[in-house]
């Protein structure tokens, strides 16, 4: 499958660039700003320094490499469950807070979860992106961790890994985060990937977002409240 370069187009204010939505694997996929509300107010409940973690607050010593095999599996792209109505549960419960209103809330979702890659599979140091048109693997190596500092003073965590050899279609490097810092298995994450790793450190309004492949919809939606 060639590789199918993005349109960009040159947003005001924020000067970022932004992907067009059927952009193939050579994309930037742009980052998640955490200073909006969306699904990871971590659950009640858990140890108070953890999710001050996943809420962005850590030390620098707190932070540790991590290995791919901490999102292997078989994953799904939550974006087909906003388009088909499924997350509209999730977008009313987040209205509840008064601050923005349901159709607000999806369509910030629209664009943050927007993507066409629809399925990856990660197994040892491969990843396999799935589109309609088709799939693209690459063999990925570690290149490090970046820390984000957001407006609102929060930190998170970019765990990147650079393309190793593979098809041409996949792209040179893929970033994620998931309000991890240390090794640990992912329940779900963000992936941002392009062919410019610092490009993609500095994209905040796209973040295509995937949970196992064997969850329903609604289950994910509930796991999203939950949260």
């Amino acid at each position: 499958m060639p590789s199918i370069m993005p349109t960009r187009l040159s947003l005001p204010v924020l000067a970022l660039l932004i992907a067009t939505p059927l952009a193939a694997f050579a994309q930037s996929a742009e980052s998640h700003d955490h200073d909006h509300d969306h699904d990871h107010e971590h659950a009640q409940g858990h140890d108070h320094a953890e999710n001050d973690v996943y809420r962005g607050y850590f030390e620098d010593s707190a932070i540790a490499a991590r290995p791919l095999s901490d999102w292997q599996g078989d994953w799904q792209s939550v974006y087909p469950y906003l388009q088909d109505g499924t997350l509209d549960v999730v977008m009313a419960h987040k209205a509840e807070s008064g601050e923005k209103t349901a159709a607000e809330h999806r369509a910030t979702y629209e664009t943050g979860y927007r993507t066409d890659v629809d399925r990856i599979e990660i197994e040892g140091q491969e990843v396999t992106f799935h589109t309609a048109d088709g799939a693209a693997s690459g063999t990925y190596a570690g290149d490090g961790y970046e820390v984000l500092t957001y407006a609102a003073g929060n930190r998170g965590v970019r765990f990147i890994f650079e393309k190793q050899g593979g098809d041409a279609a996949a792209p040179a490097y893929i970033q994620f985060s998931d309000h991890k810092i240390a090794p640990e298995p992912a329940d779900h994450y963000h992936l941002y990937w392009g062919d410019d790793r610092a490009a993609l450190l500095e994209e905040v309004t796209n973040w295509p977002t995937y949970y196992p492949a064997d969850l329903s919809g609604e289950a994910i939606a509930q796991e999203m409240m939950a949260h």
